[in-house]
């Protein structure tokens, strides 16, 4: 389970459209909601969201450390580089795109320094020798003196070193940059792509490529594509759908207008529906992934704010925007074909409403068990070791 999360409601311009329908907040820390998930089950893995520009890194490695020993070992962590947050937690001004991901890659370079500090080429510090009464050797800690470019601290981490291994990285992005990060650094990249095989075949071969150029194996990154599925009873309702959505009305398109300002934090309610966007209408840290999102492929100079926002409110039974429409075994379908196109898995996302989510997965998860699509056996030693046991 990921949890998605913003620890901040944006800038001032935009934060009655991202609270008036709920849409950007209120959001509570998913890493305090984590202990609470880990408790009430036995193999879920939990991924709550992390943001590097509001947490420093010994404190972060410390919390992650805890969690992942509570746990059990099922702790992940999503990194995103979201630097409309900024002011919240210093007066520097925001980093740009690719700076916030230089930032990310310290942040994470220095919690596996801190979580490293136990061990030295002499062997691990943890002794627990019963006989002799000594817990740990601490000539053999590591003390960590760390001055970089955006964080400076000094080790060792005040808490034991893993079992089996740091939490499993989560990244998104589609940015050249923030498919280099996720190159370096991830276990689970989050895909959003069009879903036919050149693209996801494409996609896989950039991610594949980033990995080799860091020295790492293709294999050590799981690709996921994340797909909002709406699980309906027939083809013919899906049909149905897909026709009704072709021609939105304009009060549909202010809604999405009125999501679309809460994610981009830049008001698209107040421009004619019927001229280009502005030039330099979003700001530097805006997300490059949600403005695509936006955009699509239409030429932004000349293409209507009322393309974009149709393009959004139009389904089809599989979108270029990693939505479907179709019975839960078209769904099955789907996965599988995914799969020899070279894809690791799904992620479901979408209206997390009980009625939905009962909707779809009362219907869809009988369907993937029966035709070995989502498995049932866990192999008890975390989310790392169930994330490569396929």
């Amino acid at each position: 389970m990921l949890i998605e999360d913003a620890p901040s409601l944006g800038s001032a311009e935009t934060i009655d459209l991202r609270v008036r329908h709920a849409f950007g907040g209120p959001k509570h820390d998913p890493l305090l909601l984590a202990p609470y998930l880990f408790q009430a089950t036995r193999h879920l893995g939990v991924i709550p969201t992390v943001n590097p520009a509001a947490t420093l890194p010994y404190t972060a490695a410390r919390q992650f450390a805890t969690l992942q020993h509570l746990s059990g070992d099922r702790l992940g962590l999503n990194v995103v580089t979201d630097t409309g947050s900024a002011r919240h937690f210093s007066d520097a001004a925001p980093l740009g795109h690719d700076a916030a991901y230089d930032r990310a890659e310290e942040w994470l370079s220095s919690l596996r320094e801190l979580w490293a500090s136990w061990s030295s080429p002499a062997g691990s510090a943890l002794v627990r020798d019963a006989a002799s009464g000594v817990y740990a050797d601490g000539t053999r800690l590591d003390a960590v003196r760390h001055r970089g470019e955006y964080y400076a601290f000094d080790g060792p981490l005040n808490a034991i070193p893993f079992e089996r291994g740091e939490p499993v990285i989560a990244s998104p992005g589609g940015s050249g940059r923030g498919l280099a990060f996720a190159g370096a650094n991830s276990d689970i990249q989050l895909a959003l792509a069009p879903l036919t095989e050149k693209s996801v075949r494409e996609y896989r071969a950039r991610i594949h490529a980033a990995a080799i150029e860091r020295g790492r194996r293709p294999d050590d990154i799981r690709i996921m594509f994340a797909i909002q599925p709406v699980i309906v009873s027939s083809p013919e309702e899906a049909d149905r759908l897909v026709a009704a959505s072709a021609a939105p009305t304009d009060d549909v398109l202010r809604q999405i207008a009125q999501r679309q300002s809460s994610d981009l934090e830049t008001d698209l309610t107040s421009l004619d529906l019927d001229a280009p966007l502005p030039s330099r209408l979003f700001a530097e840290h805006v997300s490059q992934g949600s403005l695509r999102r936006l955009t699509g492929d239409r030429d932004v100079a000349t293409a209507p704010l009322r393309a974009h926002l149709t393009a959004l409110a139009r389904l089809g039974r599989i979108s270029d925007r990693s939505g479907f429409v179709g019975t839960a075994e078209e769904f099955a379908d789907l996965v599988e074909e995914l799969g020899t196109w070279g894809n690791d898995g799904v992620l479901l996302w979408g209206d997390l409403h009980p009625v939905t989510v009962h909707r779809t997965l009362d219907e869809l998860v009988p369907v993937l068990r029966r035709r070995g699509i989502l498995r049932r056996d866990h192999t008890g030693q975390g989310l790392r070791a169930d994330l490569h046991a396929f």
